[in-house]
């Protein structure tokens, strides 16, 4: 695809040295806190290790985070505060940090501003758009790749009697545009089964069976599984 490498659980696009990752959702373990599901608060810490890993695999000058950076809707929680600031930090320290507006982050700007950061609902390098995903903008007609999140794809693969949920990415065509789906960079959860789950995003309500699907195994562990259609029938056998 051109320039455009899947790393792990972003994008790279190389001769740009534009890295990109989606729906970290920071903040998801207070939220289930509150809702009386315990669960340990380690997800930060997995982040940046993560990102440190994939940072020795790519240089970037520039990291774009394609939405839903934090996860309530309506509030800055007091763990979204503290982690969303130590994430942009570390961050900040070596690369260029653009913030796509995602559905959860309604009230990202005050933590944006704490860092002088914009928040922009599209960006756009040369013909690629970066998008959240949630909802329909203008495309225009330069553009040839259309890049988002929002959907956490992941798929289900069967064997034998044992079923286990990868997260993926999916690549596709929307009104004659390449159109890619990153996973989600969310390790609290795999992400939501396209094979049986309600889709989300506006943009893949249509002749989804034929988007490709590239399963990510362990770290930087990608592979081609065919199409949705093919995954499909693989799982029937």
């Amino acid at each position: 695809m051109r320039d455009i490498e899947f790393i792990d659980l972003g994008i790279f696009i190389k001769d740009k040295r534009i890295f990109s990752i989606a729906d970290l959702h920071i903040g998801y373990e207070e939220a289930l806190n509150k809702q009386g599901i315990l669960i340990p608060r380690f997800q930060i810490d997995d982040i940046i290790s993560r990102l440190k890993k994939i940072f020795r695999l790519v240089k970037p000058k520039i990291v774009v985070i394609n939405g839903d950076l934090k996860h309530e809707f309506g509030e800055i929680s007091r763990q979204e505060w503290k982690d969303t600031l130590k994430v942009l930090d570390f961050l900040l320290s070596k690369y260029n940090v653009v913030l796509v507006k995602g559905n959860h982050d309604n009230i990202v700007e005050p933590i944006a501003s704490k860092k002088g950061l914009d928040v922009v609902d599209r960006y756009i390098v040369d013909d690629i758009m970066f998008i959240h995903g949630h909802k329909i903008v203008d495309i225009p007609k330069n553009i040839k790749t259309i890049i988002m999140g929002h959907e956490h794809p992941a798929v289900s693969i069967r064997s034998k009697l044992r079923i286990e949920k990868y997260k993926c990415f999916l690549v596709g065509k929307y009104k004659g545009k390449k159109i890619i789906v990153m996973p989600s960079f969310n390790f609290v959860a795999e992400g939501s089964d396209i094979l049986s789950e309600d889709i989300l995003s506006p943009y893949l309500k249509k002749d989804l069976d034929s988007f490709d699907v590239y399963i990510v195994g362990g770290f930087n562990e990608i592979f081609y599984f065919g199409n949705v259609r093919d995954v499909r029938r693989m799982n029937r056998r």
